[in-house]
């Protein structure tokens, strides 16, 4: 299809293009309870065909681009229609020139991962006994569960040379735990995973197991106030992610962040721990075909790296890193024990916790949270937190644990003071 493609831009006389293609090998399997309620093997072809027009405005070069949507069940007429419609597209969108990146055909690059040792069902299977082999009680239980195993083969291909292919693993889906007595309540936890671990992930069902208990006996939000609130696992990824939002080149170029390599970016005035962040090349290349290495963001705070791809690099004069999902952060040396030996508000669910990448506000409604008031530790649901990373960076504390998922490697906690909490009033 990729050729199709190609073949039918140069007889439309389109020299500047993209070309990216997906092919996603799937075994999926859905459960209620622990019976298997419907398994399915699925082979997908995903295509984007990026292209490019070159103009002149105002004495001025713009480059417009525009996707056009490309299906292997075109026929050649569907097809070139397609293709000349966002040719003719793209005439609107004119941005100041770039270029796309240059390079050559490069080998295939496998999978490291341990999936790729496995068969996708031996990899839903394991994924699925991880999940349920905690499943032993009777109030709290889970009560459905999807999980997907994929395995994903894909190209990249453009007009100036690169044509680079390299293939993936992932396991992801969803379970839900339902605990009837006293309230009848219903927790949805989403996982997604690059390599296999069944004991961890088994010890996360655990502990949603005994949240979703927990859960069950909150009846009542945390009063209104100042906390010090402690976040963990994913909440932790998305309260750092500022950090990689506001390094952006898209974000500096347009002047929505004023950051620059070499810049304190946490602050001078840092009472809890200094941030090193690196950006880890989870995969060999980003969707535009840039190779990607490991790099760092921040190193105790200071800004290493401003990232991203080929059109805003070309706008900064700076290189096109490629665009990454996945980072790593070191642990801090407190254990989470020792955080919570003052009082706290340890916040585990959220409705949606979320970082604003202009403002730098965090916050989120609170599902389930534990409230320790220094004597004894009550669950809580109801009310929500509000706070600014310009304000918490200084103070944040690291837990000595370790936290792993698909996008993150990081501290499994963090400890944050005077975070404003809407709750009870009186």
């Amino acid at each position: 299809m990729i050729d199709r493609i190609i073949n039918t831009l140069k007889e439309l006389d389109i020299s500047t293009y993209l070309v990216t293609e997906t092919v996603t090998h799937s075994a999926e399997a859905f459960f209620v309870k622990k019976r298997m309620d419907l398994k399915r093997r699925t082979t997908l072809a995903d295509y984007t065909a990026s292209v490019y027009r070159t103009m002149e405005r105002d004495g001025e070069t713009l480059v417009g681009v525009c996707d056009a949507p490309v299906y292997p069940g075109m026929d050649d007429s569907e097809l070139r229609e397609a293709l000349s419609s966002a040719y003719h597209a793209a005439s609107f969108a004119g941005n100041p020139r770039y270029e796309l990146l240059s390079g050559r055909k490069e080998d295939f690059v496998p999978a490291r991962s341990g999936y790729a040792e496995m068969p996708l069902e031996e990899c839903m299977r394991t994924t699925a006994e991880a999940i349920f082999a905690p499943d032993v009680h009777e109030d709290v239980f889970v009560n459905s569960v999807e999980v997907f195993a994929l395995r994903k083969v894909r190209r990249v291909v453009n007009s100036r040379g690169v044509d680079v292919s390299w293939e993936s693993y992932n396991v992801n889906g969803e379970y839900v735990i339902q605990c009837v007595d006293p309230s009848d309540v219903e927790t949805h936890h989403i996982f997604s995973l690059r390599e296999p671990d069944p004991a961890a992930l088994s010890a996360e069902v655990e502990a949603s197991l005994a949240r979703t208990r927990d859960r069950a006996l909150a009846s009542r939000p945390p009063k209104a106030g100042s906390y010090t609130v402690i976040l963990s696992e994913d909440n932790v990824r998305e309260l750092l992610s500022w950090y990689t939002a506001r390094s952006g080149s898209g974000m500096v170029y347009q002047r929505y962040s004023d950051w620059a390599v070499g810049q304190n970016v946490q602050g001078e005035d840092i009472r809890g721990d200094r941030l090193t962040v690196t950006l880890k090349a989870d995969e060999p290349y980003d969707s535009a075909g840039i190779p990607l290495k490991d790099r760092p963001l921040l190193e105790n705070g200071v800004l290493r790296t401003v990232h991203g791809g080929f059109r805003f690099a070309h706008y900064l004069g700076i290189e096109p890193t490629g665009q990454y999902s996945c980072t790593e952060v070191p642990t801090g040396s407190t254990p989470l024990a020792e955080m919570k030996k003052k009082p706290y508000l340890y916040v585990v669910s959220f409705s949606d916790f979320q970082m604003n990448s202009f403002s730098g506000h965090f916050g989120g409604e609170i599902r389930l949270a534990y409230l320790y008031d220094g004597e004894t530790v009550t669950p809580v649901t109801g009310g929500s937190i509000n706070g600014s990373i310009l304000e918490a960076q200084g103070n944040m504390v690291f837990s000595k644990e370790r936290y792993r998922s698909a996008r993150f490697s990081g501290p499994y906690a963090v400890a944050i003071e005077n975070v404003a909490v809407a709750g009870l009033n009186g």
